[in-house]
Order: structure tokens, then C-alpha cells, then sequence
């Protein structure tokens, strides 16, 4: 077997189950999970009636590179959301669908990084694990950047040594960010580009949040729009993921694209032709109708709006939490340890949420992700205004 397979740790939900299950929650409570980031509304009607309107689909090999029309609305929907120059991000040249941000970001990394001695990929830490795992399956060495309070948990890009961007092969961005919320604006954008310019890396920018934010007047940036803001418009070494999962409650679809760089996105196809991951083309129309589509998006941030407008008032006099930019996160600072305060929330209030540590990898003695825990706000408002509660109560009796 792959040798590099032994490298890999632990998923953050297996030390979870490990942590919940060295204790009994109480039997009178029923359980709450703000642990795991699966969104809970409901998928949108239209969607499964085409879905299920277009299960003749199952009869026919769905294409590596997708349907036509699925890339095209891809292509309009990025247009519109991103402000790109009109017709620079093309259907045939520029768009992949793929099953998902996790699948395409662990395929891309194969395809992309050159097997090489010192090769690396840039990771934010804390972070999306499959960042690291697609690194050392690669064969390369995962690089890991802090994301601190004090820089908006954003990392320091300018501290990076010259020796370590001259190595990088893939710099990884979550924005918004999973686990902390934060967004990358534009000006470090503009230098990461420049950088990626100056020592020759790919930027892969996992932008699966990027639609569920709080300001309705200011949606994220995002990594193509700004290429097209710098006139970019060839996206030379960007590539972006976005996916159904969060923007349309969809997570069980597994639809969502790669785009950008069409020099990348040419040899990743043939890559994924003997991948095999090919989207089903009942689930490609499916696509097609969500894309097309932005009442339910609105609607859907409405609610996440409502619960991080409750659970923040809640929580607030008693803990450090701040309302994040966007995705459905809260990244709250911790009374005690963050595993401790998981294990002992579970065991006293039936409440599960994710330990920061487990998001999170030791540099240079420091842990970013210790003393935090990231809640997801995807169950019911009711269900979140209840969770809140007990978490207040639960903190409420440390003191």
C-alpha cells in the first residue's frame, strides 16, 4: 500500500467520537450537534422534482467533462456573481464539473504537484483537513500557516520566508473561511498573486462558503474576481471550487465545479478521465435549476442570519464570540480547554461541538486551533436557540 497512507491522522469527528464517548449524557435531554458542518434546511423542490423528473439519466455514462448547458450556466453564474469580463471564463476551456469541493480538491492536488524532494503545499491552520491529506498522498509536505485573532485570523503572508514560497507547488485559501468565518479581501489577494506570479505556485482557492454571508450588500471576493479587477482575464495560476453542499442545502448531490486556469484545468481533465468521477447527468440537470436559481439562496441566508443574530445575543455576555464575515461557523473562544469544554458540554447538556484542536496542527509550540471550538449553525433556529441556551448555562456554571 501507499506509504504516505500511514501519515494520515485521524478525521476531527473520529477524536470527537473517541472524546464524547469516554462520558453519558444525560438521558432527559435530547441531543443537539453544532458539530458538524452538514446543512439541515431544506433542499429546494424545484431542484428535486428535476432531479427526479430526470432519472432517465441513470441509462447513459455521464462525461468526465460534463454537460454543456451545465457548464455554461457555471459559466454565467460565475460572470454575474464575480464580475468577470464577459465571455473569459468559458464553458469549454475554463469549467469542470466535479462531486463536490472535497473530491475536486483532492484529485487536483494529484494531478497538479510535481513529485519532487521539498515539494510543498501552503495550508491555513486551523483548517479544512482533506488540504493535508491530499498533500501527503501527492508526495508532497502539507506547510502550515496560523490563523490568529490578532490578524483577523488571517495569516501573516508577509512572514513566510522567501526559501518556503520558492518551494510551494499549491497555495490552499478557504474563503470564507472553515472553521473561523473569516474572509480574504482583495488587497491580499492582489498580493498572493503577485507572489504566485514572482515564485510560480497555483493558488486553489476553496470558496464553498463564499455564498452564505451576513451583509447582504457585501458578498465576499472571490479569487477569479480578482484576476478580473487586476486584468487577469487569462486567470494565469488560479483555480477556484464551489459547490451545492452550503449554497443550496444539497450536501447529498455532491455537485459543484473547478474553474480557472484553463492551462490547469486542460490536464486535470485528463487526469479525471481516468479518475473516474464523472457527475451523474440526472444530477447534472438538478445542477443546472440550483445554479440557476438565487431566491433560494437568499432565503437561505436569511435564516443563518436569524441564528447568528439569536445564538450570538445568547452567548455573548458569557463567552467571546463574534459574528463571523460569512459561512455558517461560529469560532468561539473557550473558558477551559477546548476538549475539555466539549467532553464536559456533551456530558452536562447533551451538546456536541468540534474542539479547535482538531482543526488544527502544532508549529513552532502553538496550537491555533486550542482554546476555541467551532459551532455550525445548520439544525432549526428553535434547535439553535436551545443549544445557545444550554451552552450559556453550561458556561454559566464553570464560573
Amino acid at each position: 500500500m501507499n506509504r504516505d497512507l500511514a501519515r494520515l491522522q485521524p478525521y476531527p469527528f473520529e477524536k470527537l467520537a473517541e472524546l464524547k464517548a469516554q462520558v453519558t449524557p444525560p438521558a432527559n435531554m435530547s441531543h443537539i450537534a453544532f458539530s458538524i458542518g452538514e446543512p439541515k434546511h431544506t433542499s429546494p423542490a424545484f431542484v428535486v422534482k428535476t432531479l427526479t423528473d430526470n432519472l432517465n439519466g441513470l441509462s447513459n455514462y455521464p462525461t468526465t467533462k460534463g454537460i454543456p448547458e451545465l457548464r455554461e450556466t457555471i459559466a454565467d453564474w460565475c460572470t454575474k456573481r464575480f464580475h468577470l469580463t464577459p465571455d473569459t471564463l468559458t464553458a469549454d476551456s475554463h469549467i469542470l464539473p466535479v462531486n463536490g469541493t472535497r473530491e475536486a480538491i483532492f484529485a487536483f492536488t494529484q494531478a497538479a504537484v510535481e513529485r519532487k524532494e521539498g515539494a510543498l503545499v501552503i495550508s491555513p491552520n486551523p483548517f479544512y483537513q482533506i488540504y493535508e491529506g491530499a498533500a501527503y498522498l501527492a508526495g508532497a509536505e502539507p506547510y502550515y500557516l496560523s490563523c490568529l485573532s490578532e490578524n483577523a485570523f488571517i495569516p501573516d503572508y508577509d512572514a513566510v520566508p522567501a526559501d518556503v514560497w520558492e518551494r510551494c507547488q499549491i497555495l490552499f485559501l478557504c474563503s470564507p473561511s472553515n472553521p473561523t468565518g473569516a474572509v480574504t479581501d482583495f488587497e491580499t489577494l492582489k498580493k498572493l498573486i503577485a507572489l504566485a506570479d514572482k515564485y510560480h505556485f497555483i493558488i486553489a482557492s476553496d470558496e464553498c462558503y463564499s455564498e452564505i454571508y451576513l451583509d447582504e450588500a457585501h458578498p465576499p471576493v472571490g479569487l477569479l474576481e480578482a484576476c478580473a479587477r487586476l486584468g487577469r482575464n487569462d486567470y494565469d495560476k488560479c483555480v477556484v471550487m464551489h459547490s451545492l453542499s452550503k449554497r443550496s442545502n444539497l450536501p447529498g448531490l455532491r455537485s459543484g465545479f473547478i474553474a480557472g486556469d484553463a492551462r490547469l484545468i486542460k490536464p486535470f481533465l485528463e487526469y479525471r478521465t481516468y479518475h473516474g468521477c464523472s457527475m451523474p447527468v440526472q444530477h447534472q440537470i438538478a445542477s443546472i435549476a440550483a445554479w440557476q436559481d438565487e431566491a433560494h439562496v437568499k432565503d437561505n441566508r436569511d435564516q443563518y442570519r436569524d441564528k447568528f443574530a439569536r445564538v450570538v445575543e445568547i452567548l455573548s455576555p458569557v463567552m467571546d464570540v463574534q459574528q463571523p464575515e460569512a459561512s455558517f461557523y461560529l469560532w468561539a473562544k473557550t473558558p477551559i480547554a477546548d476538549d475539555l469544554f466539549a467532553q464536559r458540554l456533551f456530558a452536562e447538556q447533551n451538546m456536541t461541538v468540534l474542539p479547535g484542536r482538531y482543526l488544527s496542527r502544532e508549529i513552532d509550540g502553538c496550537v491555533p486551533g486550542a482554546g476555541y471550538v467551532r459551532m455550525a449553525l445548520v439544525a432549526t433556529l428553535e434547535e439553535c436557540i436551545e443549544g445557545a441556551q444550554r451552552i450559556r448555562r453550561f458556561v454559566e456554571g464553570l464560573s
